[in-house]
């Protein structure tokens, strides 16, 4: 034969295609190629949109931030290089309305500004509620403030009234619709209010003890900026010099990358889930393509056409098969991934750029890797079929692929997985956990194959079950396959969900529905009995209620604690800055203590929370310094805690579990649920003016709604694991369909009845499921449990029943998957399946 390996290829191709003999290994390629690809293009997108609109969400080109006010040798530095510059001030505090207008008080986020702020990106100002926004460069006038509209609502007053800041009476001309520099949505919760700075200072608003958050933003020429940002750093750096950090275009300010991280690592999850999927269907899809085709190859090789020839043929039909599912699966992932804008809609505060071509690049390289890899080897064995084939139907079977070829495909998958994932953890936990999962499935599959001969009596055990038995039995090797294949199929299933269910249900629970939704600060001691007495008139039974204590602190183990002594940028922070501590006789009962002990009343020790302690490297028996205003205190760590920052209840980092803490100032906090009488806020500010009370109530909303958006997404990606697993279990189960129909044929010669026949095969259906669901079931729940507590971050508890429904929605998912790609089977005629026998 003369015909070339591309016109052969070409044939081929055309003829499996109108057979529908490529269908299976096109669908598994599309639905990895697209559910990959539709998050690529998101994060693509979003990651463009954060570097387009970085400089203005720093409202500069670099900013200086500090919890003092910014050094004046910083400013001149930035004018003598040429910058503009602008400084800006925030701090929350109690804004009132007038008597007039129901006196009303909303703590704010209040922001003080200069002329030619922002320097980067602009205020959208609105003259109304109902009016459209317009951009502006202007600021704040002299006795006018601008606000949110939230403000006007929370405390029933209208553009044109007065506001009441301090000792200042500012009148509201103008509504926020948009603000560069204040970072996601929801990560201030307070209503904004901006005023200019010739207004802040006679409200009398800050005080000694005010904490208030400077920052002097600078912009020019990437030069100027650079030069500015290397100064700026090393004198940051200085010994001594704290409280001074430097936000830049490439340090950033990570609030929307923070906010949506949880959301693509669900994503990226069940991608990863989908691509696994599809590699198992197509290494099943293409071994069945491949023992399709045994007979034609053997006849090619008769007619004298090379192995080299028939190689190159079938590497040609699979890599345009390939190519062409491939893109497929990126169209599909583009037109999805519009979904995920529209369903995450409520994170993605900005319009996002154009997607780059890399996702289109990756998503062709992974949907040729996955076809490639698992796909080719077992086909090109189809070139060493030998021409005796065509005379005795016993030589020239498939074999198991050359473990080499195979390693290096999977290897390269594996990577591919590891850059998609965009988390070293979870792809790890990912990977690594679906590849001890099949070796596990294997040997007990094999073990479970073993044990059933000798269980089973033939003697005594009906019909049905000793043919099934028989079946599996006599072909263990298929029987592993399709057990391990059915496993990792119903293994994402069931991981998803039960991510769907305990793992969103945990972080439900962080906000549960009679949270606190009220903080209290700043009352002072001699309050503090007649703020708990109206607390508990007006209803309120369960509430926190500790001291709060300012310190910093300045010796571990009598060693000065110097920011520099740390590369973590968190370490640097949390020792330029003072800490908020407490005390109580007896431990706070939502704290879980990890390590040590806590006694009550214990002198001269404390108890630290172990987030801070691994990052400042605190261990059990240091002795630790702080400095309460000009007042030092030696104490040794005697337990470490473990806190949930999510349960919206009072935390501290360090607690002394001591009753009182002699000649140390303190202040006192509390976290309660506030009833439903109306009136209650306002009138409790009236009784205690000095308070902040800070309410929740929005912020907790605004959490869950991100939470619903989430959950949302995931869920419409979960479509495409869900395919993904059904392919995988039809492939498994129609694996050995010709195989079935020889066996049945030669039983129905012998004179077994069709209903025998049924029997036999939906035992062996549902016993293969039950195993495998079985199996996938406990290998779900320690995969589970991995993602949990080392990317989610959430405890992972998972019911019994789970195993259960899991072994039960096997059998079940099985015997209908077996019915709908082995039906005809039973149908088919015993003299056509003999007769495809002898041939």
């Amino acid at each position: 034969m003369n015909i070339s390996f591309w016109r052969l290829g070409w044939r081929t191709l055309w003829r499996d295609l109108r057979g529908g003999e490529l269908r299976l290994l096109m669908v598994a390629v599309t639905l990895a190629v697209a559910s990959l690809t539709a998050v690529g293009f998101f994060a693509d997108r979003l990651k463009g949109g954060l570097q387009r609109d970085a400089r203005a969400l720093l409202g500069g080109d670099a900013v200086v931030a500090s919890d003092n006010p910014t050094p004046e040798l910083f400013t001149a530095k930035a004018r003598a290089l040429g910058l503009q510059v602008v400084h800006t001030l925030g701090f929350p505090t109690m804004a009132r309305a007038t008597d007039e207008r129901g006196g009303g008080t909303k703590l704010v986020a209040l922001k003080a500004v200069q002329p030619g702020y922002p320097l980067r990106g602009s205020l959208t100002l609105s003259a109304g509620a109902d009016q459209p926004g317009m951009a502006t460069r202007d600021t704040p006038a002299a006795g006018e403030a601008w606000a949110d509209a939230a403000l006007l609502e929370a405390l029933g007053v209208q553009v044109g009234d007065k506001l009441l800041l301090g000792n200042t009476s500012l009148r509201l001309t103008r509504l926020i619709v948009l603000e560069p520099d204040r970072g996601a949505g929801f990560m201030s919760f307070a209503p904004r209010v901006m005023i200019g700075q010739g207004d802040l200072q006679a409200s009398g608003l800050i005080q000694p003890a005010s904490r208030v958050s400077y920052r002097l933003a600078v912009a020019g020429s990437d030069q100027q900026v650079a030069s500015f940002v290397a100064w700026a750093a090393d004198e940051v750096r200085r010994p001594n010099v704290r409280g001074l950090r430097v936000e830049s275009l490439e340090g950033g300010r990570p609030e929307m990358a923070q906010t949506l991280e949880r959301a693509e690592k669900f994503l990226n999850l069940v991608a990863l889930l989908a691509a696994l999927l599809s590699a198992v269907a197509v290494a099943l899809a293409a071994r069945g393509f491949a023992a399709g085709h045994l007979d034609d190859c053997a006849m090619l090789r008769v007619l004298g056409l090379s192995q080299q020839r028939i190689a190159l043929a079938y590497t040609v039909e699979f890599v345009l098969v390939g190519l062409f599912a491939s893109a497929l699966g990126v169209t599909i992932g583009f037109a999805v991934h519009y979904a995920f804008v529209y369903l995450l809609s409520g994170l993605v505060a900005t319009s996002l750029p154009a997607a780059s071509v890399w996702p289109v690049l990756f998503g062709l390289g992974m949907g040729m890797t996955l076809l490639l890899a698992f796909g080719l080897p077992p086909v090109l064995q189809l070139a060493q079929v030998p021409p005796l084939r065509v005379i005795r139907r016993d030589v020239g079977n498939l074999r198991p692929a050359s473990l080499g070829v195979l390693a290096v495909g999977v290897l390269g998958f594996a990577a591919l997985l590891m850059v998609a994932s965009r988390d070293v953890t979870l792809g790890l936990i990912a990977v690594g956990g679906f590849a001890a999962a099949v070796a596990v499935f294997a040997l007990c599959s094999w073990l479970a194959v073993k044990l059933l001969r000798r269980v089973v009596n033939e003697g005594t055990a009906p019909r049905w079950l000793v043919l099934a038995t028989r079946q599996i039995s006599a072909r263990p090797a298929y029987a592993v396959v399709q057990v391990s294949a059915l496993a990792v199929g119903l293994l994402a299933l069931v991981l998803l969900v039960l991510l769907r269910t305990d793992l969103i249900s945990s972080w439900r629970k962080a906000t549960p529905p009679d949270a606190p939704n009220r903080f209290v600060i700043n009352v002072m001691p001699e309050q503090g009995d007649a703020f708990v007495k109206t607390l508990k008139d007006a209803g309120v039974r369960g509430y926190d209620w500790y001291p709060m204590i300012r310190a910093r602190l300045v010796a571990i183990n009598d060693k000065p604690s110097n920011p520099d002594d740390y590369a973590d940028d968190r370490a640097k922070r949390l020792l330029d800055r003072e800490f908020n501590l407490s005390h109580s006789a007896a431990k706070p009962p939502h704290n879980e203590i990890v390590q040590g002990q806590w006694i009550d009343n214990e002198p001269d020790s404390v108890s630290i929370e172990e987030g801070i302690a691994k990052t400042l490297n605190i261990k059990l028996g240091d002795v630790l310094r702080f400095d309460f205003g000009g007042m030092q205190r030696d104490s040794r760590v005697s337990s470490v805690r473990k806190v949930d920052w999510g349960s919206m209840r009072a935390n501290f980092f360090v607690m002394y579990p001591v009753a009182s803490l002699p000649g140390v100032p303190a202040t006192y906090m509390g976290a309660f649920r506030a009833p439903s009488t109306k009136g209650f806020d306002n009138a409790l500010v009236r009784q205690f003016p000095n308070i902040t009370n800070v309410d929740m109530s929005t912020t907790i909303g605004q959490v869950q709604r991100v939470l619903d958006q989430v959950i949302a997404a995931v869920e419409f990606l979960f479509a495409f694991t869900l395919a993904a697993g059904l392919v995988v279990l039809f492939a498994s189960v129609t694996a050995t369909r010709e195989e079935r129909a020889r066996e049945f044929a030669i039983m129905r010669a012998v004179g077994a009845r069709s209903s025998l026949l049924r029997q036999v095969q939906r035992a062996e259906l549902m016993g293969v499921g039950l195993l495998a669901g079985f199996l996938a079931s406990i290998m779900a729940a320690l995969v589970g449990w991995a993602l949990a507590r080392y990317v989610f971050g959430f405890e992972w508890t998972v019911s019994p029943w789970a195993v259960l429904l899991g072994a039960l929605a096997g059998a079940v998912l099985a015997l209908a998957a077996g019915w709908w790609g082995l039906r005809e089977v039973l149908r088919r005629p015993v003299v056509d399946t003999l007769r495809r026998s002898a041939e």
